[in-house]
Formats: C-alpha cells, sequence, structure tokens
C-alpha cells in the first residue's frame, strides 16, 4: 500500500491502510492538534534526525490493562522498602530529556525523541495532555515515563532509569492511578519481550481500534497531576 503524504490540514488516511511494519504516513508536523487528532485514531509519530515525520499504527498493537499489571517478588520488596519518592508532573522537561538520552538496544544511539518531539510533547504537557511520573532517590531523579492521557486510556511514550527498578516504580504508581481512575489500558505501543514480564499483552489493531474509539467517548482527565506526591 502506498504511504500517505499528509497535507497541511489535519486529516489522517485510515490506520488499516498501514504498511506491514506500521508505517502509514509522512509529513505534517507535530502541532498538539495533530498529535491529539493522530492518537485518536491510533496512529503516532516516530522518526529520527534528518527524516520527515512519520507516523504509524502497528498491527499487532501492545497494551496494558491496568488490573493485569504483574508486580514481581524483587519490585514488590522495591516497593515496600520505602527506597523511591515517587511524584507525577513535578518535572516533565527533565524526564522527556533523560528518556531522549538513554541508549536504547538496535538504536545506535540514535534517539527518536528529537528536539521537535521534545517541544511538542512539552508543549502538551503544558496543555495538561501530556503527563510524567518520576522516582526520586535522595531528591535525584532517577527514573520515570511520560505519555499523553486521552479519555480513559494513557498513551506512554518512553521510560528511563538510572536505578535498579526505578522505571518500573514509577509505572507501578501509574497504573495505580490508572486503577483509581477506572481507566481502561496504557497503549504501550510495540510488542517487547520487557512489556510482556510487566503484563501487556498485544492485541491486532481493529480490536485496538474500536477499545480506543470506546475509551474516547469517556471524559478526559484533562489537568496538572502534580498533587500526588507518594513515597513508596
Amino acid at each position: 500500500m502506498p504511504i500517505y503524504q499528509l497535507p497541511d490540514d489535519i486529516l489522517f488516511p485510515n490506520p488499516a491502510d498501514a504498511e506491514p511494519d506500521g508505517l502509514l504516513a509522512v509529513g505534517g508536523d507535530l502541532s498538539a492538534e495533530r498529535i491529539v487528532a493522530a492518537y485518536s485514531l491510533g496512529i503516532f509519530p516516530w522518526y529520527s534526525d534528518g527524516e520527515p515525520v512519520l507516523w504509524w499504527s502497528p498491527d499487532p498493537r501492545m497494551v496494558l490493562y491496568p488490573k493485569d499489571f504483574k508486580v514481581s517478588k524483587t519490585l514488590r520488596r522495591t516497593i515496600n522498602n520505602g527506597k523511591f519518592e515517587v511524584k507525577f508532573d513535578s518535572n516533565f522537561k527533565s524526564v522527556i530529556e533523560m528518556c531522549a538520552d538513554t541508549p536504547r538496544k538496535g538504536q545506535d544511539g540514535l534517539t527518536w525523541i528529537t528536539k521537535e518531539m521534545k517541544e511538542a510533547y512539552t508543549n502538551l504537557h503544558k496543555l495538561c495532555i501530556a503527563h510524567s511520573v518520576e522516582t526520586y532517590l535522595h531528591e535525584r531523579l532517577v527514573g520515570g515515563l511520560y505519555g499523553l492521557s486521552l479519555g480513559g486510556c494513557f498513551f506512554g511514550e518512553s521510560m528511563f532509569h538510572k536505578e535498579t527498578d526505578a522505571s518500573k516504580v514509577a509505572l507501578y504508581h501509574l497504573v495505580n492511578k490508572m486503577l483509581d481512575w477506572d481507566f481502561d489500558f496504557i497503549d504501550v505501543q510495540q510488542e517487547t519481550d520487557h512489556l510482556k514480564s510487566l503484563g501487556a499483552i498485544a492485541i491486532n489493531r481493529k480490536d485496538f481500534l474500536l477499545l480506543l474509539n470506546k475509551s474516547l467517548h469517556r471524559k478526559s482527565n484533562i489537568g496538572k497531576w502534580d498533587f500526588i506526591t507518594q513515597t513508596v
């Protein structure tokens, strides 16, 4: 199938028209309106420096249902020993910077979190659509994650850790808030063994889009999440 060139108007092709690897379209910008429109259709941007903006809708899609999150014995010990302090929306900019700087297997030192991506998601954070969860050790940021919240779903974008289990602790507290708020699922996009070990499963794109459409009919939890500060 052809890869679509996006027009200036905020329009996207049918996600079902994506290439086998999930690539759907090229071009456009990273305005808040376009990014929100994309996520609402099960599409997200992912590209490297020097490339045009690439838009993806993979099949299958990896999702984590909050009730299915797996807490290992070692993670449970970490949670119970009070080692980390966890905050929400306290330092989004540092979280996205550290996610970008974290080496990833198979990326040869490159990152898809480009300068433009950082600016776009930081703007979404200012609009109270993007959020971060941070893990601190002795007041030093050592782990965290960020993503978007729309309807009854959270779109996880990236995680990092500088201490063992620091990102998993952040995810644990995000999952707990998703349970408290009765969120439907966390979209974790790509299938990996690490995500499987945490309870995420792969579902086909058709089922994902049906799930997403239903979830987006729910009221979004828009607003700053910085009222939460927890010690684990």
